[in-house]
C-alpha cells in the first residue's frame, strides 16, 4: 500500500495494530477522522489519553474502574458472599447486561495457557484464594468460557481451594463449547448462570 504522506502512513499503520482492523479499515478510519472538524479527532485523543492515563484497577476485584474501589464492590446491595470468576472486563460487562447476577466479580485478567506462556502466577488467582481463606466467600462460581484453556484455570483454581468452606459451582453449558462469554445472547448467558451446576458434577461430563 503506497502512501502519499508518511503522517497518514504513520496514523494508518498505529490504527492498524488495533485486534481486527487491516490496513484498508485503518486507513478507511483515518480518512474519515481526517473529514471530521479537529475538535472531533482532538476530543478522541484526548479521551484515550485521559482513560490510557487515569483509568485504575479495583482493589478489590481487578475490574476497570475509575476509582480504587469498583461500583460493583462499592454497592451495599450485592451479595459480598458469592464471587463470580470471569476472564475480563468484557466478561463483567456481559453478565451485567443480564440483569440476574447480584453478587460480586473476581477479573482473573486471562486464563492459564502454556502455550502462550501465561501460567497462574500471570493471574489474579492468588488474591482469590485470600478471598476464600478469609472465610466471607460462601460461593465461588466459574464463568470462564467453555475452551480447553478455559477448563484447566476452572481446575486449578478448584484445587486451590476445595478443602475450604466453600461452594464452587459453574455456569450450565448453555454456552456452546468452544465458545466466548462476551458473544453470547443475553437471555442464553442469564440462563447458564441461573442453571449453574456443582463444580464436581461438571469435572465428570
Amino acid at each position: 500500500m503506497e502512501f502519499s504522506s508518511k503522517l497518514l502512513e504513520k496514523a494508518v499503520n498505529e490504527m492498524a495494530q488495533l485486534p481486527g482492523i487491516g490496513k484498508r479499515t485503518a486507513l478507511r478510519l483515518v480518512l474519515h477522522l481526517l473529514k471530521q472538524p479537529k475538535e472531533q479527532s482532538e476530543q478522541l485523543a484526548a479521551a484515550l489519553l485521559t482513560m490510557r492515563h487515569e483509568i485504575k484497577f479495583c482493589k478489590s476485584c481487578h475490574n476497570i474502574s475509575d476509582t480504587d474501589v469498583c461500583e460493583i464492590c462499592a454497592n451495599p446491595s450485592r451479595d459480598t458472599s458469592v464471587i463470580c470468576v470471569v476472564e475480563d472486563i468484557r466478561d463483567v460487562m456481559a453478565l451485567e447486561n443480564t440483569g440476574i447476577f447480584k453478587g460480586l466479580y473476581h477479573v482473573l485478567g486471562g486464563k492459564i495457557s502454556p502455550i502462550d506462556g501465561i501460567g497462574p502466577n500471570q493471574l489474579n488467582i492468588v488474591s482469590l484464594v485470600d478471598k476464600v481463606k478469609s472465610g466471607t466467600v460462601k460461593e465461588v462460581i466459574f464463568a470462564l468460557s467453555s475452551t480447553m484453556e478455559g477448563d484447566t484455570t476452572n481446575f486449578y483454581i478448584y484445587k486451590q481451594i476445595k478443602d475450604y468452606n466453600v461452594m464452587t459451582s459453574a455456569i450450565a453449558r448453555g454456552i456452546a463449547i468452544g465458545d466466548e462469554l462476551e458473544y453470547a445472547d443475553e437471555v442464553t448467558l442469564g440462563r447458564s448462570l441461573m442453571q449453574r451446576i456443582p463444580f464436581e458434577n461438571s469435572l465428570n461430563k
